[in-house]
């Protein structure tokens, strides 16, 4: 049996501007970092003459036309992989939660199957361009690369995407000091709501694409925003971060109608009377982890709990996806 782990991931800036139909325009940059929360991907050689599955359902299939999840079917097509296997996925967290599982999910199960087939020279860069190939040019998903790369990679790492779509993965120059600093002063809290990165994203995508003068205006605000943030934490200010995280939020609500609603706005406001600097839904927003920085975390932690949230405590991830049996 191999067994890989991929990390999940908290974006720290620039998110939004990984998608082609911002970037092939004006380029993209994001600050990422990968989070000690994982999805694992386990393959087994099978006894039966078929494909076994296993996710949140199970299925049998005998051929890869008959296989209904659709990264599985994806990925072993790509990977020409026959039937007589078995494979496991379980998660940490569940999806839809801005943590960037689909990309998780597929860096996992790409590295176990490329360890199935003795492929052990596979490096982050072409890993994440695999993935983002099965998920963005085969499936069609309007979605940006930072996912896919920062599982890969791990680490809080720096993407700059040029027009062609090339990558320049770059880790952080973040002091350890200032990364202990981001583990003690970050608290993020489940908000309740989960939702489809791909339905909001489709939206952004689309006037991207029809170049809506206010998206764009949006974007580039937060690729800038994305530079500052950089900056920010390289020079220790977490304060100044915190601050830079509550502009980020102000300005991504306005991407669309259902990136917050009345209850997580209360919430937000609820924190920030409490000691949190800024904060931000983590990922395309509309619902999932609510990520806040605070230098007095206890205040806001016992604010956030006694309104009914659950926290989620996580430190950074720095060896990406691996296999780990």
């Amino acid at each position: 049996m191999i067994i890989a782990r991929s990390p999940m991931r908290i974006s720290l800036g620039g998110g939004g501007t990984d998608l082609a139909s911002y970037y092939e325009k004006f380029g993209g940059f994001v600050l990422s970092a990968a989070i000690d929360k994982y999805i694992y991907v386990a393959v087994n050689h099978s006894w039966s003459d078929e494909y076994i599955l296993k996710y949140s359902q199970t299925e049998r299939a005998k051929t890869l036309d008959e296989i209904r999840h659709p990264i599985f079917k994806a990925a072993l097509q790509e990977m020409k992989i026959g039937a007589n296997i078995e494979l496991v996925s379980i998660a940490d967290i569940p999806a839809g939660t801005g943590l960037g599982s689909s990309g998780s999910f597929t860096t996992a199960l790409l590295k176990a199957l490329h360890a199935y087939k003795k492929h052990l020279g596979l490096s982050p860069q072409e890993l994440a361009e695999q993935a983002c190939r099965i998920e963005i040019e085969l499936l069609k998903e309007p979605i940006g690369k930072q996912d896919q790369y920062i599982a890969a990679y791990g680490g809080i790492t720096q993407f700059e995407i040029g027009r062609s779509g090339h990558v320049l993965a770059t880790p952080s120059k973040i002091s350890q000091h200032m990364r202990h600093t981001l583990e003690d002063n970050l608290a993020m809290f489940f908000t309740g709501y989960s939702r489809s990165a791909s339905a909001l994203l489709s939206d952004q995508d689309t006037k991207s694409k029809t170049s809506d003068a206010g998206m764009l205006e949006n974007l580039h605000f937060t690729k800038d925003l994305g530079f500052r943030i950089k900056k920010a934490l390289e020079s220790e200010d977490g304060y100044g971060f915190g601050e830079l995280m509550h502009e980020h939020w102000e300005s991504k609500k306005k991407r669309s109608g259902n990136m917050s609603n009345g209850r997580i706005d209360e919430l937000y406001e609820l924190a920030r009377k409490n000691g949190a600097v800024g904060g931000k839904l983590v990922g395309a927003g509309g619902g999932g982890f609510l990520l806040l920085y605070s230098e007095n975390k206890q205040k806001v932690r016992k604010a956030m709990t006694e309104a009914g949230l659950l926290e989620l405590r996580f430190r950074f991830d720095f060896e990406g996806t691996k296999i780990i049996v």
